[in-house]
């Protein structure tokens, strides 16, 4: 069976009382109504608007680096 929402192949989730088609992809479960696609943004967009301090704490987290030593690193003259 393919996904209504985004046309991908729905698997059958057993984890539940009444098992239901799932897809993966997405996170449409079947019987569920079709919400309209949000206007996000993008990882781009969301970093032009951090300051130096929170992209710091944002890419060092997701980099597992020390936040210090990252900053140091950013502020290194080439």
């Amino acid at each position: 069976m393919k996904c209504p929402q985004c046309g991908s192949e729905m698997t059958l989730d057993s984890h539940r009382k009444i098992p239901l088609m799932m897809c993966y992809e997405c996170g449409y479960i079947e019987g569920r109504t079709i919400e309209a696609k949000k206007k996000g943004e993008t990882n781009y967009q969301h970093l032009k608007k951090l300051n130096f301090n929170e992209m710091v704490a944002f890419l060092a987290d997701k980099l597992n680096m020390p936040e210090e030593r990252f900053a140091a690193w950013l502020n290194e003259e080439a």
